[in-house]
């Protein structure tokens, strides 16, 4: 299964409890909670090209599966990891105490991401 094609924002659970326990300031959270983000994946087998854009900021993430890679966190923060794949259809990741979970089930993407017992999930659909 490709994750490859663009994505739409389409809700979130507990954006701003997850984004307080990640150190976010209160106005950074107040200007993201409602912005749209679109995301546009380019798979290529192992290798990933990731574009977020979410009103005017854009973060980009390369990487390639089992390999070591600097990726930037919500917080702007560089940090390095390693992104496994589960299955053909799940992408696993530890953030530096914050756990992701990507998952493409058809034309739906939900990535999951856990800071201790705070759960942020969001759902994009293909456009």
């Amino acid at each position: 299964m490709s994750f490859t094609g663009k994505y739409e924002l389409q809700y979130q659970e507990n954006f701003e409890p997850f984004m307080k326990a990640v150190g976010l300031p209160d106005e950074q959270i107040q200007k993201g909670k409602d912005l749209k983000s679109i995301s546009e994946i380019v798979q290529d087998g192992k290798k990933f090209n990731i574009t977020v854009t979410t009103g005017t900021k854009v973060i980009r993430q390369e990487f390639t599966i089992g390999e070591e890679c600097e990726v930037e966190t919500l917080s702007g923060e560089k940090i390095k990891t390693v992104v496994q794949m589960e299955g053909n259809n799940k992408l696993i990741a530890n953030l530096k105490g914050v756990s992701s979970v990507t998952e493409l089930n058809g034309d739906t993407i939900t990535l999951t991401l856990k800071a201790g017992d705070i759960t942020l999930k969001r759902v994009s659909k293909r456009i």
